[in-house]
C-alpha cells in the first residue's frame, strides 16, 4: 500500500507521470480497491474521522487517464469517463431501476437503491436505504442501516484533497429533501426531519435544554433535528436565516427500525 501511495503522490506533484504504464496501473488499483471496499476516503478513529488524501488525488487523477465510453444499456446511453458499478446480484444488492452507481463507489451487500444515484470514492454500509431520487456524492461516508429519503442529497466533495467528506454515521434517519453538505458529520442514530439543511457554516442549536448549546459542522448522536431560523441583521433590515435545530434526543422507545415519522411525533413535530 505504501508503494501505491508513493506513485500517486508522485503524480500529483509531477502530472508527467500519468504517462508511465506503472502510474496509471497504481491508479486504478486504488481505483478498484475502492469499489471493493478494501479502501476508503475517509475512516473512523477514536475522535472522530480522518482523511486519507493520497486515495483522494488517486481518484481525481483517475479522470485524466480514462478516455470517453459509450455505454448502452437497453435504449438508454451513457457517454462518460468513468464506468457503470455491476455485478449486483453477485454483490448481494437490491437497484431497482433506475438506480445507477458509478465504479469506484463501494456498495455492501444488503443494500437497497430505489432510483438513485452514486458517485465515485463513495462508501455506502449494509443494510441502507438509498430512497428515490437521493443522491450521494462522491467519497461521502455511509453507515451501516441508514435511511436516506426521498430527494436526499448528499454532497460530494473531491478537492481540495484535504476536505473531508460527509459523513453519515450508523443507524441514521434523513428526511425527505434533507442536505448535508460540505464535509457535515452527522452522528450516529441522529434523525434529521424533512428539508434541514446542513452546511459548514449552518448553526446547528441545541434547544432541548435551558441554554441554546450551538454546534456547527457535527450532529451529536441520536439528535433529532428539524429546520430552523435565526434573525441576522443586513443593511437593509433584520431577516430570518436558516438554521437547524436539535429538539431532543431518540428516547429508549424509539427502536432503531421505527419510521422517521414516529421518531418526529415523539417531540410533537408535525410530519
Amino acid at each position: 500500500m505504501e508503494h501505491l501511495r508513493e506513485i500517486i503522490e508522485s503524480a500529483w506533484e509531477n502530472r508527467e507521470q500519468l504517462k508511465k504504464d506503472e502510474t496509471q496501473q497504481a491508479i486504478c488499483d486504488v481505483v478498484a480497491r475502492l469499489d471493493q471496499g478494501l479502501l476508503r476516503i475517509a475512516t473512523p478513529v477514536e475522535e472522530g474521522w480522518v482523511t486519507h488524501e493520497w486515495i483522494k488525488k488517486a481518484v481525481i487523477l483517475y479522470f485524466p487517464i480514462r478516455k470517453m465510453e459509450l455505454t448502452e444499456v437497453g435504449p438508454f446511453q451513457f457517454y462518460d469517463k468513468i464506468p457503470l458499478k455491476k455485478n449486483y446480484d453477485k454483490l448481494g444488492i437490491r437497484v431497482v431501476p433506475h438506480a445507477i452507481a458509478r465504479y469506484g463507489s463501494f456498495i455492501a451487500e444488503g443494500v437497497v437503491m430505489m432510483p438513485s444515484y452514486i458517485n465515485i470514492g463513495a462508501y455506502v454500509d449494509s443494510g441502507t436505504m438509498i430512497d428515490t431520487w437521493a443522491t450521494v456524492g462522491s467519497c461521502a461516508q455511509i453507515g451501516k442501516h441508514c435511511h436516506l429519503s426521498g430527494g436526499v442529497g448528499i454532497g460530494g466533495v473531491l478537492e481540495p484533497v484535504q476536505a473531508a467528506p460527509v459523513v453519515i454515521e450508523d443507524h441514521c434517519f434523513l428526511g425527505s429533501r434533507s442536505i448535508v453538505v460540505e464535509g457535515v458529520r452527522v452522528g450516529r442514530e441522529a434523525v434529521l426531519g424533512a428539508n434541514v439543511v446542513l452546511t459548514a457554516s449552518t448553526k446547528i442549536i441545541d434547544v432541548s435544554g435551558k441554554e441554546p448549546v450551538e454546534f456547527k459542522g457535527f450532529v451529536p448522536e441520536r439528535s433529532v433535528v428539524i429546520p430552523g431560523t435565526l434573525p441576522k441583521t443586513f443593511p437593509a433590515g433584520i431577516y430570518q436565516v436558516p438554521c437547524a435545530l436539535i429538539i431532543g434526543k431518540r428516547t429508549a422507545s424509539t427502536d432503531l427500525k421505527t419510521s422517521l415519522n414516529q421518531a418526529l411525533r415523539e417531540f410533537d413535530v408535525a410530519v
